[in-house]
């Protein structure tokens, strides 16, 4: 799976860290998303899981509005909705059926998966603290003539299981929307399972 990038406005490199290590040829995520390649869940945990596919998680996106980035009740994490934001910065953008290939808006539902498990991970203390997935919600940018919202939202899922295992199989709904903050294509909310007894994070 190659992507092509093209710089952004501010003349950056067209390649940033998250979308690097997920277009990359030889990254394994390649390879499960063929169906070529399984991860053993009995004996790996998420983050082990995550590191067979070359991939680190990103910095905890900080609200830039008023609110929180994450909420826990219970053995439960609600995440704000999550941007593709690579370096700190929405780098994909643009509307389904419009200006965006299906392929670019996958690659940013994979981004958003990336965000949201970092916010997640640092309300739970670690990635591993989280058992698995419950509910996934997102919004994809899309003309008035684009129908294949399901498909965008796959990409998440995909990785979602890949990290997971069953436990990773979740409810999910896919919206298409006119518009999103940022000109992103895609944003993602997202319910994580924690083991049980996990302690709260100290403030």
């Amino acid at each position: 799976m190659t992507l092509g990038y093209g710089p952004d406005t501010a003349g950056r490199p067209s390649t940033p860290p998250l979308q690097q290590a997920l277009q990359h040829s030889s990254n394994p995520y390649s390879q499960i998303s063929r169906g070529t390649r399984h991860v053993d869940h009995t004996q790996r945990t998420p983050s082990q899981a995550l590191a067979d596919l070359g991939l680190v998680l990103p910095e905890p996106a900080k609200p830039s509005f008023n609110y929180v980035p994450t909420l826990r009740k219970g053995d439960l994490i609600y995440t704000a909705g999550q941007l593709p934001k690579d370096d700190g910065e929405v780098r994909i953008t643009g509307r389904c059926g419009g200006d965006l290939s299906l392929e670019l808006a996958q690659q940013a539902a994979r981004i958003c998966t990336l965000q949201g498990l970092a916010c997640a991970a640092e309300e739970a203390g670690s990635l591993d603290a989280l058992s698995g997935v419950l509910k996934v919600t997102g919004f994809v940018a899309s003309t008035s003539g684009f129908h294949e919202q399901p498909k965008v939202l796959d990409a998440a899922s995909e990785l979602l299981r890949t990290v997971f295992g069953e436990s990773g199989r979740h409810v999910r709904s896919a919206v298409g929307v006119a518009a999103l903050p940022r000109n992103a294509p895609v944003e993602i909310e997202f319910i994580f399972i924690l083991h049980p007894r996990t302690p709260k994070r100290s403030v």
